[in-house]
Order: C-alpha cells, then structure tokens, then sequence
C-alpha cells in the first residue's frame, strides 16, 4: 500500500516562499504523475501543480504559473512544491496526491489514487 506523507509546510509572509515535500512509500517502482492540490475551507480543492512520471510534462494552475515549480525529488517518489512570492490568497491545505503508471498527468483529481495528509500553508501579511 502506498503511503503519501508531506512535509514542509508551515508560515510565510506575503512575498516570502516555501518547500512543499512529499514522500512516496510502499512502492519499488515508480509511481506515475505527481500532484500537489490545495483547499480552503468552503471552497472545492484545487490542483495547484502536477508533474508527470518522467518529468518532461507539468501542469500549473493559473496564479501559480511564475510562482510555484513542481518537481521530482532525487529519491524515487519524492517531489516537491516549491512556492515563491507568496500571496495571502495562498492560504490553504496542501496535500500531494499520486496515480499509478500510465494514467495520464492531468490536474483532475478523481486520476489519482493515492494522497497524503495535507500539511497547511498559511501566508501572513
């Protein structure tokens, strides 16, 4: 059974930036697109980036492009979210989220089997 686990979370000041982690364990192989999404309380979650299995593919949500990179960690199954200039509207849950192989990268989030906790980002003025 793959176990997601996410860490790096925490505060930052608007414009300041953070490192999202995420750890994929339970699988010798490798899993396939890799995702970050976020939610707020009262609002549908999100995915703010995705990365597909090789790499050569990533998705950004719109207010993330210019801001945030997702990428695979130097382990197998780890990425990583990297967060720059900050907003308040960045205030969220963020949790990663995995599929098998194969299934194609694409920011919905039913394609994915496997997510993590969630580690809350909060940005302050």
């Amino acid at each position: 059974q793959v176990q997601l686990t996410e860490s790096g979370g925490g505060s930052a000041q608007v414009g300041g930036s953070l490192r999202l982690f995420c750890t994929g364990a339970g699988r010798r192989s490798s899993l396939g697109c890799m995702a970050w999404f976020r939610q707020v309380p009262g609002k549908e979650r999100e995915a703010v980036g995705a990365v597909s299995r090789g790499g050569r593919s990533t998705y950004y949500a719109e207010d993330a492009k210019g801001r945030f990179t997702i990428a695979h960690g130097d382990a197998r199954n780890t990425w990583y979210l990297h967060m720059e200039n900050l907003e308040l509207e960045d205030t969220a849950m963020y949790t990663c989220a995995a599929t098998e192989p194969f299934t194609s990268c694409t920011p919905d989030s039913q394609k994915f089997e496997y997510w993590g906790q969630g580690t809350q980002v909060t940005v302050s003025p």
